[in-house]
């Protein structure tokens, strides 16, 4: 202790600290002493807290979906709590209960009546929503529709339609298979909200849903389940709810009693989705009454209806050939291929005749057997016509068509070079047609709404008619050359019918939108045609005047790129050189987009309009494909 000397340069001795200081905020101080042990303590709770929050969130969860389940009834043994609690309350009219079972998925849905099946749709046709409509006092089936809104978006404008004309108070079923929403209007979503259905408006892509409700009435049931992603299908659904009907002392329509009204009541009282027809204040007339030829008389020839199971375009139809210059009910008849109900009632409704047909073979060699029955009927029929006007189910008709008939008729009769007259022209669009009283003579055969010669048919196709066994298509079959022997038709520039139907064994909306939708159909009235003009000697003149008045066009020009390709003259023909083997649909088509690619817009491009040369030929044979000539 004594050599102890002092360290002058030695720091003060200063003591450490038993705290931590935050570097933000001096005022807080940690322990130093059981740091570790405390830091360990807060981690455990922090832990806790959060294993606290998502079991909150998952029991909040999983209770909204149990109670969402619930309410829709997304299990095969639920029952409608809504109907129940009005059982219980009185509020629904005594009355027996039928048990509906609606099923939605991608591969079938399903719509079953106290263990009945009344709609099960399981291919394309039937596609996006299916509904049935029950009588609510009785629950018999009166009338089920599918409506592919997944790929047309005229199909939803149609399920509003339909289901706007479904009389109030009838039991509404819904259900969708496959995929809905695709082209879904807004419409349709609106219209479901107001029947009362919370989901239909939130619906997404390739959701599964389904719904029972009365129009304007109560809801019974309703089911949703949500797609997981874009690329998956959401799970199937089952709903089921238990319907009170309602007893049977409704006042019946005050409908005046005679013959009219018994068939409509008779129609009315099975059948729903036809608006007016049933309304009993201002019933629609089923008593047409057209005005007759511009000669004063009817149309003498029978008419024959070719139609299946689509009673909805039947009843379009016909009342468009009733409201046509000329029509006799007396001289209609519709042919139905299978026993099925409600188009014969549709046909009964108007007062004409339906018949129908066992089915033979199937697809195509059906259509095929179901022709060859009617065009074979209706000349037994009438022993004494000479000709037969068949039209088909899903057709307008303008209001000349049988002017039309009836004018070219005499022609058909002395003209062996004939084969048909038609009504319709394959190259008939809205923009590329506007003379009402232009006829042309074509190499093929194009249906649709056409006159067919009894010689003809007994002593050329009757008897080489496609047997069952073939699978080929009647009007192909129609037009090879050893039926057709080079003779051809007649059709107008303005076809006189129009294809309105988007569903069918060789129909698909999208091919109806694309195809037939933008074709025109005549609507002025007493057309008169020069008959004279289409005579063979007389039709082969006219096609070499306008070949040799006409200019060729400057190859050397990209169509495509060159908007005077064809140059702005007015009243100047001209001639487009093909190099390759025509197609008989194509040309025009084809130049009638060019047209509109290069601004033509709505003047006419048609068959009066491009003569085709092939291999620097000219192709003198009256062909659609093969000559036309280009005006601007």
């Amino acid at each position: 202790m004594n050599s102890w000397q002092p360290n002058l340069n030695a720091k003060p001795f200063t003591p450490s600290s038993a705290y931590f200081t935050l570097p933000v905020c001096k005022k807080i101080r940690i322990r130093k002493k059981g740091i570790f042990s405390r830091i360990i303590q807060w981690l455990l709770v922090i832990v806790l807290l959060v294993t606290v929050v998502i079991n909150f969130i998952f029991i909040w969860d999983t209770t909204k979906k149990y109670s969402r389940d619930r309410t829709n009834s997304n299990t095969a043994e639920g029952i409608s709590k809504l109907e129940q609690s009005k059982e219980k309350t009185g509020s629904v009219a005594g009355g027996r209960r039928i048990t509906i079972e609606v099923q939605s998925s991608r591969e079938m849905a399903s719509i079953t009546v106290d263990g009945t099946k009344v709609l099960e749709a399981t291919d394309e046709q039937k596609r996006g929503v299916n509904v049935a409509v029950l009588n609510q006092m009785t629950g018999a089936v009166m009338g089920t529709r599918s409506f592919d809104t997944f790929a047309s978006k005229e199909d939803s404008d149609a399920l509003v339609l339909f289901i706007n004309m479904v009389s109030d108070g009838r039991i509404l079923c819904f259900t969708i298979r496959d995929e809905a929403t695709y082209q879904l209007k807004k419409t349709a979503r609106n219209l479901m909200s107001t029947l009362g259905s919370e989901n239909f408006k939130n619906l997404n892509f390739r959701d599964m849903w389904a719904f029972v409700a009365h129009k304007r009435g109560a809801v019974s049931a309703e089911g949703h389940r949500k797609a997981p992603n874009f690329d998956t299908w959401a799970e199937p659904l089952t709903i089921q709810a238990l319907v009170t009907l309602q007893s049977e002392d409704s006042a019946a329509c005050a409908w005046e009693d005679n013959d009219i009204t018994r068939r409509r009541k008779e129609f009315c009282e099975k059948f729903e989705g036809y608006g007016s027809v049933c309304s009993c204040s201002n019933p629609a007339p089923l008593d047409i009454k057209s005005e007759p030829l511009p000669n004063g008389q009817k149309m003498t020839l029978p008419i024959a209806i070719i139609a299946s199971n689509r009673p909805n375009y039947l009843y379009r139809m016909i009342r468009s050939v009733l409201s046509a210059q000329g029509a006799d009910p007396s001289k209609i008849t519709v042919f139905i291929d299978g026993y099925f109900e409600e188009p014969l009632a549709v046909a009964r409704l108007f007062g004409i005749r339906g018949i129908q047909h066992t089915p033979v073979s199937s697809k195509n060699a059906r259509i095929s057997q179901h022709y060859k029955a009617s065009l074979t009927t209706t000349f037994n029929l009438y022993p004494d016509a000479k000709f037969m006007i068949i039209l088909e189910e899903d057709l307008d008709v303008s209001t000349d068509i049988f002017w039309y008939f009836h004018q070219l008729l005499p022609l058909l009769e002395e003209d062996e070079s004939l084969y048909c007259v038609s009504a319709w022209n394959d190259q008939g669009y809205e923009h590329t047609v506007g003379d009402a009283s232009l006829l042309y003579r074509i190499e093929t055969m194009p249906g649709l709404g056409w006159v067919l010669k009894r010689k003809m048919y007994k002593e050329e196709l009757e008897p080489k008619w496609p047997t069952p066994d073939k699978f080929w298509d009647w009007d192909m079959w129609m037009r090879l050359p050893e039926n057709r022997l080079d003779r051809e038709c007649i059709i107008p520039d303005i076809s006189r019918t129009y294809h309105f139907g988007s569903k069918g064994l060789n129909m698909h909306p999208y091919f109806q939108e694309m195809y037939f939708k933008k074709h025109a159909l005549n609507t002025e009235p007493n057309v008169k045609f020069d008959v004279e003009m289409v005579k063979k000697d007389n039709y082969e003149k006219e096609i070499q005047r306008l070949l040799s008045s006409s200019k060729t066009l400057d190859h050397s020009k990209n169509p495509c790129s060159h908007e005077d390709f064809v140059p702005d003259e007015k009243k100047k023909l001209y001639i487009l050189h093909q190099n390759g083997p025509p197609h008989r649909l194509g040309h025009v088509e084809r130049l009638s987009q060019m047209s509109q690619d290069m601004g033509f817009g709505r003047q006419r491009l048609s068959q009066k309009h491009v003569a085709f040369m092939d291999q620097g030929k000219p192709r003198v044979d009256r062909g659609m494909s093969s000559f036309s000539l280009l005006q601007p």
